[in-house]
């Protein structure tokens, strides 16, 4: 039994949502988003919360039971507050900027990284080592942190590179003369 599914979901004042069929959708002040659930799970809203069942005993709608109230708890916090990362540069000379709709870093290539940012996606610098991404969709800011910090990942000898802002990097003894 998940545990996780028997809790349900609050739905904070100021976010509106809605039920259609197997179709959730919820609106804040952050924006809008909706998500598809699956048919073996069942979802219902009342009195400001959501619940959500398995509608049989089978494998595959006991599993999806926890992962659909996940899913719906990220899409109402994401609206209502949203989220964000940060992520670390570290190295000589490595920087970030943003200019408009770009991301320029400068992390030890003979050529600056110019990365778009996406629709939905808030990038800023506070400092020229520290990035700080924020948006309403929690996978989509995963995933474009992911995208930032694989460009250059940090390295094990000197910790240079761009890190998760709580990442420990395992760091290795160099050579002995």
């Amino acid at each position: 039994m998940s545990r996780i599914g028997l809790t349900p979901v609050d739905v904070p004042d100021g976010t509106e949502v809605k039920l259609e069929g197997q179709v959730v959708t919820a609106k804040g002040k952050l924006g809008e988003g909706s998500l598809t659930v699956v048919p073996q799970v069942a979802v219902s809203l009342d009195d400001g919360k959501i619940t959500v069942k398995p509608r049989d005993d089978s494998k595959q709608a006991r599993s999806m039971w926890g992962t659909t109230r996940s899913l719906i708890d990220s899409l109402v916090t994401g609206v209502t507050e949203g989220f964000t990362y940060t992520l670390e540069i570290n190295g000589v000379g490595y920087r970030a900027t943003v200019q408009g709709k770009t991301l320029d870093l400068q992390l030890g290539y003979s050529d600056d990284i110019h990365f778009p940012i996406p629709d939905g996606i808030t990038i800023t610098c506070e400092r020229p080592t520290q990035i700080t991404i924020s948006g309403a969709d929690k996978q989509q800011v995963g995933q474009v942190a992911a995208e930032i910090r694989a460009l250059r990942p940090p390295e094990p000898y000197k910790g240079k590179g761009v890190r998760h802002a709580d990442e420990y990097v395992l760091r290795k003894e160099g050579k002995k003369k």
